[in-house]
């Protein structure tokens, strides 16, 4: 193979790597959730889960959505966090030119280990929801 191929074949690789990332960030914010009414466009916000063996911290990254707009489901086996995003105001006579941070409905659902769960912890701070959990 001639360094002509070599590098067309990586170039080739780093466009389908790259658009393998884009469809995985598509398919992390913006899915179709099925309604009784009808589907609705919702996105899923990212989380980090620190978990011990009785004790579950998630942390759910939600900017700008105030606390009165989210809504917490403990389930069994199931955490569900839910609610919405308003699309922000804007300055008189400013125009959007780039929107990138997800708006509208969201949904997220945490399947949660065996046993009783109980929310014991939540604190709203900096655009993320922390959630403590343990399990009785």
């Amino acid at each position: 193979m001639g360094r002509r191929e070599t590098k067309t074949t990586w170039m080739w690789a780093e466009t389908v790597d790259l658009l393998d990332q884009a469809e995985r960030l598509r398919r992390q914010f913006f899915r179709l959730a099925a309604s009784a009414e009808r589907a609705q466009p919702r996105w899923e916000p990212p989380v980090d889960v620190y978990a011990g063996e009785d004790q579950v911290l998630v942390e759910i990254a939600l900017p700008g959505v105030p606390s009165d707009r989210m809504e917490l489901i403990l389930a069994p086996g199931e955490l569900v966090v839910r609610g919405e995003r308003r699309l922000p105001k804007h300055p008189p006579g400013t125009d959007l030119k780039r929107l990138e941070i997800p708006y509208g409905r969201f949904e997220r659902r945490l399947a949660l280990g065996p046993g009783h769960w109980e929310l014991v912890g939540r604190q709203l701070a900096d655009g993320c929801l922390q959630l403590l959990l343990a399990r009785r």
